[in-house]
């Protein structure tokens, strides 16, 4: 395989030399194995015909369905014809003597594989072969990209543009070209949470449609949560009566308030029986199969709330959560339980032709099983060491089920606890180590760590981004993924079946988020998946990326543009400015433009050149937009961040108490002139104490000031709270301080979480020195979530003015 790849690489570079051309003639997503460029192009005009063996009804649906959607943006009105065995056109005319002729022919060449296929395209025809239908499927997805991208657009078009309706019929053209191509790996998965919130039928769909146009083959369906049951289930009717709804849903994030707000408005929502098999027999028809997900043993409070019998405390009430996070409410490994459990998956498996079935097994808190009687007997009966090995014993109870059926169990990298069941398939999301151990124990893998695969973090600035879940994921970090450990031996690597993109849903209440989140990183992992590693290259996706994203817009796809930002960084001076840097996405195209007042960016706003250097000597917010002509790329595409200038700024500091380890400052944090962020959980440009603030600013020289402000973090669902009181003092020698102010303030304000920038103003005065300290609370206080436990300060940026 390396020899091929490598052979590939060199075939490519030396073929684009000697004819020409470039490679953004071929901008194909994911790369195929080998492409051999040719000077030419197939036209596609009122003379094509489309020639499919007639002994295959199958291929010839799928050409059926090739040729009407040219036939619909082009008008052209294409024939589709059956040859015979031979490969002679059946119909009068012989068609296939003709020399615009795309066929279809199926081929027992293993060098293609399951899923593989060869596009031999000319000028004068394009022969596409492959041994299976999948294989086929594929290669028509590569003919769609080797088309305009208008193409895939829902009308016809003209041959100048893709807006107007066109007066008469528009050829199409695909580059000549050789290829030959098969996927780098056999599971090539996206993932949908519809639990937390739940989508239509007609989204469903809609997502495997993009799914089988980047050549994915699983979609892992998230069916089931604590927030919400969403597959009809006849034996147990209450799964949805009950477990599909829920009273009310948090707002914004979940640390967000203090006390947490929710919005009072019931939601639910679930998929019949017969709707789950239109989808199942849709998504086949894709090549897709469908992975479904049942929770077990925990996420499991939608179903107790409708059965409170399978818990540990059957006489409790239970409710659909109407928060996000992990809740100790469990299934308990009773005889009724697993009783339930076989019935539901019985259902589920005659529902789901798939190999597998997703049993979750991911974070069950063993709270409940600690505490309950029953359990701990189990635990003795069974020999058990403990309530981990109780989990492996649930987990091996339900893949023995499930394998006597004749299918095979996925579950989160948790399953591992204890023992892993002898014939589970291993999710690993957190990090890597869970698949490679798995893997080096001869289990199948699929790799879906959340700092490559989770679609819910942050792609670009969170404060104007759509809320995420939290973390920065953007587009070249997926892209820059590589599923196969290094560490692992070559036997053990053939473990590892493929990755997978997540998107969780707590934050993502439509699809037109779900796309915006998924679109383009998913493009990006569909390389990922399918490329032979040797071929990757960021720079050159970053080329094809452009005319794909043309393929998305006209499939209306609200698709991200946020890789199109560029990069603000601030620094300060001894002189007591900020330096403002605006850098060039490498994917951007056109001008940047910027404004220093806060406002939005226009096409007469000026432009950042890459070496330019914006030198502020007052506090602004910048803002920085990515232009193509004389409009923005989108309303999203921008950037800003606030500087402050101020006398601190860029002046040295002495800590008399250290900061927490957690959160270091860092080449003097709090004197930079960057205002911190608090986007998703994360904190940054911030500073934490676990004890007081005592910080000593030297400003260089005596001179008056007579105002201080500090940015504290307002964060108390994390235990980061307002001090309880500030105290100004000043020195022009660094050794006597004078007090200027004593300020009580108040520790126990909740609500929105937030950095309050708090003023501290005396009367005027000089010195050199500025003694600023704040006075932890010490716990948290009451009337807040986490009343006394250790209180933290976190601070933002100094100000003296």
């Amino acid at each position: 395989m390396r020899t091929f790849c490598f052979l590939s690489i060199l075939l490519w570079a030396a073929t684009f030399h000697c004819v020409g051309q470039t490679p953004t003639r071929y901008t194909l997503i994911p790369r195929p194995a080998q492409l051999d460029p040719r000077p030419g192009e197939f036209v596609i005009g009122p003379a094509t015909t489309l020639l499919v063996p007639a002994d295959q009804p199958a291929l010839k649906a799928l050409v059926d369905s090739f040729a009407s959607q040219i036939n619909r943006t082009s008008g052209l009105g294409l024939a589709v014809r059956t040859t015979t065995q031979g490969g002679r056109d059946s119909s009068a005319d012989s068609s296939a003597q003709q020399p615009n002729v795309i066929q279809f022919l199926p081929t027992r060449d293993s060098l293609t594989g399951a899923e593989g296929y060869r596009i031999d395209a000319t000028v004068k025809q394009i022969t596409v072969e492959a041994s299976t239908p999948a294989g086929f499927f594929y290669a028509v997805q590569t003919l769609y990209q080797l088309l305009p991208p208008a193409v895939l657009g829902t009308g016809p078009v003209s041959t100048s543009a893709a807006t107007s309706v066109s007066p008469s019929p528009t050829p199409w053209t695909i580059p000549a070209c050789r290829i030959q191509d098969r996927p780098r790996y056999s599971y090539r998965g996206l993932h949908l949470d519809v639990s937390r919130h739940f989508f239509p039928v007609s989204f469903i769909k809609r997502y495997i449609d993009l799914m089988a146009l980047h050549k994915f083959n699983n979609f892992h369906w998230h069916l089931t949560d604590d927030q919400g049951w969403r597959i009809e289930i006849k034996k147990y009717p209450k799964l949805t009566q009950i477990g599909s709804q829920r009273r009310e849903t948090i707002v914004g994030h979940y640390d967000d308030y203090d006390p947490q707000v929710f919005d009072g408005k019931p939601y639910g929502g679930f998929y019949t029986q017969d709707e789950v098999r239109d989808v199942v027999r849709y998504a086949a028809e894709r090549h897709i199969n469908v992975v479904p997900e049942i929770e077990l043993p925990g996420h499991a409070l939608a179903a107790l709330a409708a059965y409170p019998e399978l818990s540990c405390n059957p006489s409790a009430t239970y409710q659909a959560a109407t928060k996000w996070g992990v809740f100790t409410d469990v299934f308990c490994p009773t005889e009724k339980t697993f009783g339930f459990l076989q019935d539901v998956l019985t259902e589920v498996i005659d529902l789901f032709p798939g190999k597998y079935i997703h049993i979750g097994g991911d974070e069950c808190p063993k709270d409940a099983w600690r505490k309950s009687e029953f359990c701990q007997q189990l635990i003795k009966r069974e020999g058990l060491k403990d309530e981990h090995g109780l989990q492996s014993y649930f987990i091996t109870r339900i893949d023995k089920f499930v394998t006597a059926k004749g299918r095979r169990i996925i579950g989160w990298d948790e399953i591992l606890e204890g023992g892993l069941s002898p014939n589970a398939t291993v999710m690993s999301w957190r990090g890597t180590k869970g698949g490679t151990e798995a893997a080096r124990q001869r289990h199948d893998v699929i790799m879906t760590p959340g700092q490559f695969c989770y679609f819910d973090h942050y792609q670009g600035d969170p404060a104007l981004e759509p809320t995420g879940f939290g973390g920065s994921l953007p587009l070249s970090k997926v892209y820059a993924y590589n599923p196969t450990p290094a560490e692992l031996s070559p036997a053990e690597a053939t473990h590892i079946l493929g990755a997978q993109g997540n998107l969780w849903t707590e934050y993502i209440t439509t699809s037109d988020q779900v796309e915006y989140m998924v679109w383009p990183r998913a493009a990006a992992l569909a390389e990922v998946v399918w490329t032979p590693l040797a071929l990757k290259s960021y720079d050159d996706f970053a080329r094809r990326l452009p005319t794909h994203l043309e393929r998305l817009t006209n499939q209306q796809v609200n698709y991200a543009r946020t890789f199109f930002n560029p990069t603000l960084t601030g620094q300060a001076t001894p002189e007591g400015t900020v330096q403002v840097s605006i850098a060039r996405s490498p994917l951007a195209p056109g001008d940047i433009r910027y404004t220093l007042d806060g406002s939005i960016p226009s096409a007469e706003s000026p432009t950042a050149s890459a070496e330019q250097r914006l030198v502020l000597s007052n506090s602004t917010t910048v803002r920085a937009a990515t232009f193509e002509g004389p409009r923005p790329l989108s309303q999203l595409v921008r950037v800003q961040t606030e500087f402050l200038v101020s006398k601190a700024t860029g002046k040295p500091y002495t800590l008399q108490v250290p900061p927490t380890t957690g959160r270091p400052d860092k080449n003097y944090l709090l004197t930079n002139g960057v205002v911190g962020g608090m986007g998703g959980y994360e904190l940054n440009n911030v500073v934490s104490f676990a004890n007081d603030v005592n910080a000593v600013v030297d400003l260089g020289q005596s001179q008056p000031v007579q105002s201080v402000r500090v940015g504290f973090v307002k964060y108390t669902a994390k235990n980061m709270c307002l001090p309880k009181q500030v105290e100004i003092s000043v020195s022009d020698d660094g050794q006597t301080f004078k007090p200027v102010l004593t300020s009580k303030t108040n520790a126990a304000e909740g609500g929105k979480r937030a950095i309050v920038r708090l003023p501290f103003d005396f009367a005027p005065t000089t010195a050199r020195y500025v003694r600023i300290i704040a006075r932890n609370a010490g716990t948290v206080p009451a009337g807040l979530r986490n009343p006394g436990k250790p209180a933290q300060l976190a601070v933002d940026e100094i100000e003296i003015r």
